[in-house]
Parts: C-alpha cells; sequence; structure tokens
C-alpha cells in the first residue's frame, strides 16, 4: 500500500516496555482480594455498655480538645473485652457473575416484581449470606462455612433488627468499593 511504512517482526522497544508494564499492572489487578464485611454479634450487654461508653467518653474529650491518654486505654480494654465475648461473621464479596448467577436463581414473583423486587425477598437473603459467608481456621484458611438453610435458620429466629443486620452484612460486603476516580489536567 501506498503512503505506509512495511511493519517488522520486532516491535519497538517503547511498546515491549509499555506491554510489560500493563502486565504486571494487570496481574495486580487479578491479584486483588475480594472485600470483606464482618458483623460482630455480643450477647453480654454489661461488655457492649462499657464499649459504647468508653467511646462516648473518647468522643467527648476529643471534642473538647482535652489529653485522652487514659480514655483510650480504656476503650482498648473495652473493646478486647467486647471481641472476647462476641461471635463474628464474615462475608466476602462475590465475582460479579456469581452474584448475578444467584440473583437469577431467586427470581422475584411476578407481584413482587410489580412492587420492585429485583429478587425473591423470601429466598435471595439467605442465599446470600450463605454464599458470602466464609469461616476461617486457626491457620486462616477459609472452610465451609454457613448453609443456605443455615442461613434461613438465623433469619427466621433472630429479632428482626438482627435478622436484618445478617442479610445486611453479606449485601454489603457486595457493595463495598475501593476505588477513586481521578481527574487529571485540573488544577
Amino acid at each position: 500500500m501506498p503512503g505506509t511504512t512495511p511493519t517488522t517482526d520486532i516491535p519497538p522497544q517503547q511498546a515491549v516496555a509499555r506491554d510489560a508494564h500493563w502486565a504486571t499492572k494487570l496481574a495486580r489487578l487479578r491479584a486483588r482480594q475480594l472485600p470483606e464485611q464482618v458483623l460482630q454479634l455480643c450477647d453480654d450487654l454489661a461488655a457492649k455498655q462499657r464499649l459504647d461508653q468508653a467511646k462516648l467518653n473518647l468522643a467527648r474529650l476529643r471534642m473538647a480538645d482535652v489529653e485522652t491518654g487514659g480514655e483510650q486505654a480504656e476503650l482498648v480494654a473495652a473493646q478486647a473485652a467486647f471481641d472476647e465475648v462476641s461471635v463474628q461473621l464474615t462475608f466476602k464479596a462475590l465475582p460479579r457473575p456469581v452474584l448475578d448467577g444467584l440473583i437469577r436463581q431467586n427470581p422475584p414473583t411476578e407481584e413482587q416484581a410489580e412492587t420492585g423486587d429485583a429478587w425473591n425477598p423470601e429466598s435471595f437473603p439467605p442465599a446470600l449470606v450463605a454464599a458470602a459467608h466464609i469461616e476461617r481456621d486457626e491457620k486462616g484458611n477459609v472452610v465451609e462455612g454457613m448453609t443456605v438453610q443455615d442461613a434461613q435458620d438465623l433469619l427466621d429466629s433472630w429479632p428482626i433488627a438482627e435478622s436484618n443486620s445478617l442479610f445486611t452484612a453479606a449485601w454489603q460486603a457486595q457493595q463495598i468499593n475501593r476505588s477513586t476516580v481521578r481527574e487529571l489536567g485540573k488544577d
């Protein structure tokens, strides 16, 4: 073709360097860990009240711009005591195709769709809770966690606020956004 330059089998050094840069960046993007959300449950009212009071005391002193050394130590101790008597459930974000498939497996009824539901509010919550829940052994390895039946039992047997918190923690894990968009060229 007239006006075109012949190509060679050897790419320019700049293109090779750019490809190496992209390959490294792509490897980092593919190696990212999925975000997690933790739901902490505590039945020890005294431990919860102690932690809440320690947080409140520290906040008041910080607002007054007063030294907080003792209150900071109390907060650390109260948090440790709270953690010791609490149960934690960890939920991990699902890859988008998995979440989309879960939603497709739990479609709303016609009536539910007419009221704006994107999924079946009876079957989707336990399915999501079970799918997103991860449990780790003492070495940190992920082991089998909650079943759909386990999730359904918890959602049905807990008070409404805690049942909502269970589903919300699993759903929020799907909503965590760790990205930032920067505008270049603006001062």
